[in-house]
């Protein structure tokens, strides 16, 4: 008899906990459990809040056994009862879950309750999640992500169940944070995540499987300007060669809105204090 599938299904973009409770009724079921998401987002959605291969990398580690990616342009002209009859043919369905919002097929035509109605048709096991509310909101990846664009990252981090980040290659900038005494590591803003509000950041920065505390300016650095978001970091306690690296640098605060400083005396001083700052509610 062939194996038996429980199928979670959403964009989970973020993975965050109202995902998290849609993918346990999956992960918890007697069942091989699928994770059945989408490989790219349409540009509408303003940009992701991770990115593919991070997304993945979260699901398995809560305990998904399979992705299948789907591509949201191959598959949004199907009618709903195509798009159920593509996953019966892929997997022999013991179950499937979802939000309670979850919509499918052309238009999104398709909702629960036909999903419900389809899966009892067709004797399989179907889970609609409730919302997941807190402090009266709903929680949802476009009330996240207008929480990381308006600079509410803690609030923004308890909603994901993990802090907020982006992992890239260390660049070399224009060393002028050598010059202060501050030397900084330089990344490009990643263009296909959602950009968090422009200002500087308590973060946690991991170097070589190392974590150390950072002062993370992310914007156009408005006394020495650049035309291309980045994040420039002050790692506290590091004095290593890390350019080319991977760098994931994690954001933990909000500290201070970007600014125009009169003077590079000024700009060291407003860094000075936002290190000790951090230094004094270190996060690692």
């Amino acid at each position: 008899m062939a194996e038996k599938y429980a199928i979670a299904l959403g964009m989970f973009d973020g993975v965050h906990i109202g995902h998290r409770a849609v993918l346990n009724s999956a992960i918890q079921s007697p069942y091989k459990s699928i994770a059945v998401t989408f490989s790219a987002l349409p540009l509408k959605t303003g940009g992701s809040i991770m990115t593919a291969e991070e997304k993945e990398r979260k699901l398995r580690s809560l305990g998904i056994d399979e992705v299948l990616y789907l591509d949201f342009f191959e598959v949004k002209d199907l009618l709903p009862l195509e798009f159920l009859n593509l996953l019966s043919k892929k997997y022999n369905l013991g179950k499937i879950c979802c939000g309670f919002n979850y919509r499918f097929g052309k238009k999104a035509l398709g909702d629960t309750l036909l999903l419900e109605k389809w899966c009892k048709e067709n004797g399989i096991e179907f889970y609609e999640c409730p919302a997941v509310v807190k402090e009266g909101i709903t929680v949802s990846s476009t009330y996240i992500k207008s929480l990381i664009k308006e600079g509410k990252i803690e609030k923004a981090n308890e909603l994901l169940g993990e802090d907020f980040f982006f992992t890239q290659k260390v660049a070399h900038g224009d060393h002028r944070g050598r010059t202060l005494g501050f030397p900084t590591i330089n990344q490009l803003y990643p263009e296909n995540l959602v950009t968090a509000k422009c200002g500087v950041y308590q973060t946690v920065v991991t170097i070589d499987g190392k974590d150390y505390d950072g002062v993370t300016n992310i914007g156009f650095r408005p006394t020495y300007i650049t035309d291309y978001v980045s994040a420039e970091t002050y790692v506290l306690g590091y004095s290593g060669d890390c350019y080319g690296q991977e760098v994931k640098t994690r954001l933990v605060g909000f500290l201070r809105e970007e600014k125009k400083f009169s003077s590079a005396e000024e700009l060291k001083q407003a860094i000075k204090e936002n290190a000790e700052y951090v230094k004094n509610h270190s996060r690692v």
